[in-house]
């Protein structure tokens, strides 16, 4: 375990779909995200925390952005597209990877909540920039190149009483 440093100027990027389907899909249950802001930011100074998260057409999710919100959680919000033979797809690798190089430069550290392998040269790129990076995610769903390459990687699953609501 690395020294977490008090001044140190954190942003958190949550990938809530990895997060939430990880949880369901190997646990039955769901986020946390109260506790997972709070092991993120682990008494440093938080710059700025982002969830990217989908809206579907039926907006049954809306609760759950704003309390995403009222963490201080800001909510990036993309509509799922679905496609002809029902195929459907919102993908944020781009405008995560998009929004930790932006913020980079004003922070010490940038904490990534996924376990998907697709932020690799992300990763790389903000440790070549001098960037601490920190992976929080399900170990038995990360990526194991991306734990690897992580200056720490946290494993929610060592953990998940804390980490998961049972439904």
């Amino acid at each position: 375990m690395a020294i977490k440093y008090p001044g140190q100027r954190v942003a958190v990027l949550i990938d809530v779909q990895n997060l939430y389907h990880s949880a369901k899909n190997l646990y039955q249950a769901k986020v946390n995200f109260r506790e997972i802001l709070k092991l993120a930011i682990s008494g440093r100074i938080l710059i700025r925390a982002f969830g990217y998260v989908v809206r579907t057409k039926t907006a049954e999710e809306k609760p759950f952005f704003e309390a995403l919100t009222k963490l201080g959680i800001e909510t990036r919000i993309r509509d799922l597209q679905e496609f002809y033979g029902g195929l459907k797809k919102a993908d944020w690798d781009v405008g995560i990877a998009v929004d930790a190089i932006r913020i980079a430069p004003t922070v010490d550290t940038v904490v990534l909540c996924s376990g998907d392998g697709d932020f690799l040269q992300l990763v790389e790129y903000l440790k070549n920039q001098g960037k601490r990076v920190e992976i929080i995610a399900f170990s038995r769903s990360a990526s194991s190149r991306l734990k690897d390459m992580a200056d720490e990687f946290i494993n929610l699953g060592e953990n998940s009483e804390k980490y998961l609501l049972k439904k």
